[in-house]
């Protein structure tokens, strides 16, 4: 994935200081060689870093400040457009800088005449992280552990804000301090109008830029949508259901998968019934460190699997065999999943900005669902927002803030069919208010699509032509849900 970043020429705004080899300039930043990489990942990506201070409270401007870190990974034209796209990450919590070198290879055709910039959040990566550990080491209480008091994790959001009192003020991190930072930066570099490409929560944060400064933004990107009227968090146990039965489907559709393991949501029920009585002792090799270990299997732990794994279709397709498995005594595999799962987590999602999000956001908004006690995550994520949030400090945001954008602005939304997160439903309630827009459902896939198939090429032609309408998108039909695992050794030849 790396490659050798080559000299850019000056260029309307966007220029270059420079004979400097080690140093490149833009705007008024300077910036200097660095090389983007991820937790537990061996992707990396060679770029250009600077940091960028900004005050903690917009009203504020004398105020006590913090410095984003930015990219920039430059175009692979000697001059490039003047207008580049700004990626921005989801969670809420991920680090643009960290999520970026996993989604490289969907940017390809977009560099090819434009620059792209990365921020990381206000609390996120490094632009003054909100990160708290429990007394594993873990930086959150996962939302899917039923078996945990939920004062614990009233308790932990308390001890988390004591933490963190000191070096920031938690109401200053929400989605509309995000934006103004995102615009601070646009103008820093010497911009008119900038691209945006928003992934999952990312979304959220372009909907409010775009409505916010329309005549900054050229064009936008929605990748597994989530509408301003929604609460985050909120639906999450009702499209993880409905995800699964897409997948377990397709167990049922296959002659082989219905043979070998019989109903996957029988398996699930049966698994999960055994469990609410009894957590099963299980002993299993640690992913990462090999270690042999022994712990307790729980319904969280079997939760998280499947939500998890419901996201990407190619590691969905083992769940009909993971829970086949576990539901006959042999869930090493599926307790070594989860621990990867809870570890990998742990270090992508900053939990303290991300409460202060949802706590400003959407709480206030939030109501348990009855009908959630009978799903797989049941009514946890939706008790364990309210209970963190009714402790932790809150911001404001505009009256407006769960609106619908209606707007011009030349917009894409891509939906995957099986997203347990972002469903296309969501999709296609954001572009009714788009007047300019093109919603793109891609069968039988999951969540931040940017990367799947002829979406890169699709990508790039979008920002070039700036015509939703008229992108050939009929190369996506080729794509089709990934048959279930038969085994261990994968899917049948």
């Amino acid at each position: 994935m790396q490659r050798l970043l080559i000299c850019i020429a000056a260029s309307a705004g966007l220029a270059l200081a420079a004979p400097a080899e080690a140093q490149r300039r833009l705007g008024t930043l300077n910036f200097e060689p660095c090389v983007l990489s991820a937790p537990l990942s061996v992707l990396n990506v060679e770029a250009q870093c600077t940091r960028f201070e900004v005050p903690e409270n917009p009203a504020e401007p004398a105020g006590r400040k913090i410095e984003l870190a930015i990219a920039w990974v430059p175009t692979e034209n000697s001059a490039g457009a003047d207008d580049p796209l700004f990626m921005i990450a989801g969670g809420p919590g991920q680090s643009a800088l960290e999520s970026y070198p996993g989604l490289h290879g969907a940017f390809r055709e977009i560099r090819k005449n434009r620059h792209v910039i990365l921020v990381d959040q206000r609390g996120t990566g490094d632009s003054n992280r909100l990160v708290c550990k429990d007394a594993e080491g873990d930086s959150a209480l996962m939302e899917t552990e039923s078996d945990i008091d939920p004062a614990q994790w009233r308790q932990f959001a308390e001890r988390c804000r004591d933490e963190l009192k000191d070096s920031a003020d938690l109401r200053y991190y929400s989605t509309t301090e995000a934006i103004a930072d995102l615009d601070a930066v646009r103008q820093a570099i010497g911009v008119q109008q900038i691209n945006l490409l928003g992934v999952s929560y990312g979304t959220r944060v372009a909907q409010q830029y775009m409505r916010r400064y329309p005549q900054h933004t050229r064009s936008v990107v929605l990748d597994s949508v989530v509408p301003n009227t929604l609460a985050l968090g909120s639906e999450h146990a009702r499209n993880l259901e409905d995800a699964l039965d897409l997948h377990f489907g397709q167990c049922t559709d296959s002659a082989t998968c219905n043979e070998r393991f019989g109903s996957p949501r029988e398996s699930l029920n049966a698994l999960l019934a055994e469990l609410r009585a009894n957590p099963r002792p299980v002993r299993f090799r640690d992913p990462v460190s090999g270690e042999e270990l022994e712990k307790d299997l729980t319904v969280g732990h079997v939760a998280t699997v499947a939500r998890m794994y419901s996201y990407a279709p190619a590691v969905a397709a083992m769940l009909p065999l993971s829970l086949h498995e576990a539901a006959q005594g042999r869930a090493s595999a599926l307790m070594a999943q989860a621990e990867m799962i809870t570890g990998s987590l742990s270090e992508q999602i900053m939990h303290g900005m991300q409460l202060s999000v949802i706590c400003t956001e959407d709480a206030h908004r939030m109501r348990p669902d009855p009908i959630d006690a009978t799903r797989l995550l049941g009514e946890m994520m939706v008790k364990f927002t309210l209970e963190q949030c009714a402790v932790w400090p809150k911001g404001t945001a505009p009256a407006d803030f769960n609106a619908p954008v209606e707007s011009a602005i030349p917009t894409l939304l891509l939906s995957g069919e099986f997203d347990p997160v972002t469903p296309p439903r969501y999709g296609d309630e954001v572009a009714k208010t788009l007047s300019n827009s093109r919603h793109l459902i891609l069968r039988g896939q999951g969540h931040s699509l940017a990367a799947v198939g002829c979406m890169p090429r699709l990508l790039g032609e979008f920002i070039e032509t700036n015509k939703p309408a008229e992108l050939k998108a009929e190369c996506l039909d080729t794509l089709k849900p990934n048959p279930p695992f038969a085994g261990f050794y994968g899917w049948e030849p």
